[in-house]
C-alpha cells in the first residue's frame, strides 16, 4: 500500500469512526431534549407527568441491554473482525432510530405506541453499546503510532458533536414550527435522519479494509493454527490487572462528563437561579470549545504520554472542582461561561486521552472486549455520583425536561397547555 493510499484508508477509518458515535449521541440528545413532545405522541395526556415518567421509563429501560450488548459486541469485534461488528452495529442502530420516526402516535395505534417505541430503544441501546470502544480499538489500530493520540480523540469529540447538534437541531425546531406540527411530524426529523446517515457510515465501513492490527492477528492465526479462547474468557483469566486498570482510569470520565455535559444547565437554573437561556447558551459555548481543545490535548497526549495527561486531569479535578463550582454563583454570564470552559478543558485533558490509554492498554485479541467491558462497569459511577448529589440536598437530579428547546421559547409545552 504506498503513502497515498494508506493516508486515504485513514481518513476513511476516521470517518467510520466519527459518523456511528455522533449518529448514537445525536439520537440520545434528540429523545431527551423532545421528552414533552414525545410524551405527548406516544402516551394518554390525562396525566402529562406520567406521561413524561414513562418517556424517560422507556429510555432508562433501553440501557438495561446496553451492558449484555457491549459484550456481545466486544467479542464479535474481536473475533469476525472491528469491520464486520461496527458495520453491523451502526446499520441495526440508525435503523432503529430511523423506525421511531415512523411509529404511529398513542391516538392512532393505542398501547401498540409506547410498546413499539420500547422495542425499539431497546434494539437501538443494544446496538450502540459497542460504538464507542470497537470505535476507538478500529481508529487506534489504523492510526500510525506517533499521532495516535490525535486520530482517536476523534471518537469523543464525535459523542460531543452529536449531543451539540442534536440540542441545537431540537431548539431549531422549536423556533420554527408551531407546537401542533411539532407534535405532528416535527419530531421525527431528528430520528428519520438517523436512517440516511447510518448508510452512509455502513458504506464507508463495509467498502474498508479491516484495521491492519486485527489484520496481522488474524493472519499469524492462520499461518500457526493456534486455537484462540474465547474473549471474553480470555480477558478474565489474562488481563484482570489490564481490566482493574481501565475501569480505574475511566471512573473520572463516567462521572464528570455527564455532570459537567449534561448536568450543569439544571444546575445553573434550578440552583443558581441563572436564566435558563443563559444556561443553555454557557454549555453550548462550552461544549463547543470541548470539541476543540480534546483535539489539542490528543495532539498533546502524542508527545507527553498518556498516564501523564490522566495523571494531570485527575489532580486538576480535585483541586478545582469544589472552588469553580463556588464561583459558579458569584458572578454573571461571563464569569459562568468561563469556569465552564475551564471545567470543558479540563474534562478534555482526560478525554482526549481516555480512548487511546484504553485501546493501549488491551492487547490486539481482547482490546474490543476489554473497552466495552469497561464501559458496562464504570458506567455505575455516573448513577451513584448522581445519587450521591440528590442525598445532598443541594444539587438536584439531572433533569432533560429542561431542554434548549424550553430554555429558548416561550411556548407552553405540550401536556401542559391552559
Amino acid at each position: 500500500m504506498t503513502q497515498g493510499s494508506e493516508r486515504a484508508a485513514l481518513r476513511r477509518a476516521a470517518t467510520a469512526s466519527f459518523i456511528g458515535n455522533f449518529v448514537e449521541w445525536f439520537d440520545y440528545a434528540s429523545y431527551a431534549y423532545l421528552a414533552t413532545i414525545i410524551a405527548a405522541v406516544f402516551f394518554p395526556n390525562e396525566n402529562p407527568t406520567t406521561a413524561l415518567l414513562s418517556t424517560f421509563t422507556v429510555f432508562a429501560i433501553s440501557f438495561i441491554l446496553r451492558p449484555v450488548g457491549g459484550i456481545i459486541w466486544g467479542s464479535l469485534g474481536d473475533r469476525k473482525g472491528r469491520r464486520w461488528a461496527l458495520s453491523w452495529s451502526i446499520l441495526i442502530m440508525s435503523g432503529a432510530s430511523f423506525g421511531i420516526g415512523l411509529l404511529p402516535p398513542w391516538a392512532v395505534a393505542g398501547i401498540l405506541a409506547p410498546i413499539g417505541l420500547l422495542l425499539l430503544r431497546m434494539i437501538q441501546g443494544f446496538s450502540a453499546s459497542g460504538e464507542y470502544a470497537g470505535a476507538a480499538s478500529f481508529l487506534a489500530e489504523y492510526a500510525p503510532a506517533g499521532r495516535r493520540g490525535l486520530y482517536t480523540c476523534l471518537v469523543p469529540a464525535s459523542t460531543a458533536t452529536g449531543l451539540l447538534a442534536g440540542s441545537l437541531l431540537v431548539t431549531l425546531l422549536h423556533q420554527t414550527l408551531r407546537d401542533s406540527a411539532l407534535e405532528s411530524w416535527g419530531w421525527r426529523i431528528p430520528f428519520l435522519l438517523a436512517g440516511p446517515l447510518g448508510l452512509i457510515g455502513r458504506y464507508i465501513r463495509v467498502h474498508l479494509e479491516d484495521s491492519p492490527h486485527f489484520r496481522a492477528m488474524t493472519a499469524l492465526t492462520e499461518r500457526t493454527h493456534e486455537r484462540r479462547k474465547a474473549p471474553l474468557s480470555e480477558l478474565l483469566t489474562q488481563h484482570r490487572w489490564n481490566l482493574a486498570v481501565a475501569f480505574g482510569v475511566a471512573s473520572l470520565n463516567a462521572v464528570a462528563f455527564y455532570l459537567i455535559l449534561s448536568y450543569m444547565p439544571t444546575y445553573l437554573s434550578a440552583e443558581l437561579g441563572v436564566g435558563e437561556s443563559q444556561a443553555f447558551l454557557a454549555s453550548t459555548i462550552a461544549l463547543s470549545v470541548y470539541i476543540v481543545s480534546i483535539f489539542v490535548m490528543g495532539y498533546v497526549s502524542d508527545h507527553v504520554g498518556r498516564r501523564r495527561m490522566l495523571l494531570i486531569a485527575s489532580v486538576l479535578f480535585v483541586l478545582l472542582t469544589v472552588p469553580l463550582f463556588a464561583l459558579l454563583g458569584t458572578g454573571g454570564l461571563v464569569v459562568i461561561v468561563a469556569v465552564q470552559i475551564l471545567f470543558g478543558i479540563m474534562l478534555t485533558v482526560n478525554d482526549g486521552t481516555l480512548a487511546t490509554f484504553l485501546a493501549e492498554v488491551f492487547p490486539t485479541p481482547v482490546r474490543y472486549t476489554g473497552d466495552s467491558h469497561r464501559h458496562r462497569r464504570s458506567g455505575r459511577h455516573a448513577h451513584r455520583a448522581r445519587n450521591g448529589l440528590q442525598r445532598t440536598g443541594r444539587l438536584i437530579s439531572v433533569d432533560p425536561v429542561r431542554t434548549p428547546a424550553a430554555a429558548t421559547s416561550d411556548r407552553p409545552r405540550p401536556g401542559r397547555r391552559a
